[in-house]
């Protein structure tokens, strides 16, 4: 298959400078029948020809909703709390990481990590909170 001969006014894609995305062009100049120069048909700006750039191509596997990973790990935890005591929230109460806490809105939590002096990251069956603490 034999390609068309370029010309000066031809339409051709082109990568932009100034709007840094390909869009359509006018050729302005050739040099040896390759484009040289090329005015931009978005922001009309005119620049040296520079290739469409390739689009890159989206990963095979999409990535784990971590929405739902925390939806299952605090569902295996609390699942079955017999035996495990069951603090009940209050923000004057000291708590450890990986025990179990009822909060009167969110319900069942599960301490995750202990942030600094006054904070704890609690994950509830709506998702990770962060609590104060004493």
């Amino acid at each position: 298959m034999q390609e068309k001969e370029l010309q000066p006014a031809d339409a051709i894609l082109a990568r932009c400078t100034k709007c840094r995305r390909n869009t359509n062009h006018v050729i302005v100049a050739l040099i040896d029948g390759k484009p040289e120069k090329v005015e931009c048909n978005v922001c009309e700006r005119q620049h040296k020809y520079r290739p469409p750039s390739k689009t890159t191509k989206a990963s095979s596997r999409p990535a784990a909703a971590p929405k739902n990973q925390d939806q299952k790990k605090w569902a295996l935890r609390c699942a079955s709390p017999a035996g495990e005591k069951v603090q009940a929230y209050a923000m004057s109460g000291s708590y450890r990481a990986d025990s179990l806490i009822d909060h009167p809105v969110f319900g069942l939590g599960i301490v995750q990590q202990v942030i600094g002096a006054q904070k704890i990251e609690v994950l509830f069956e709506a998702g990770t909170k962060i609590m104060r603490c004493k």
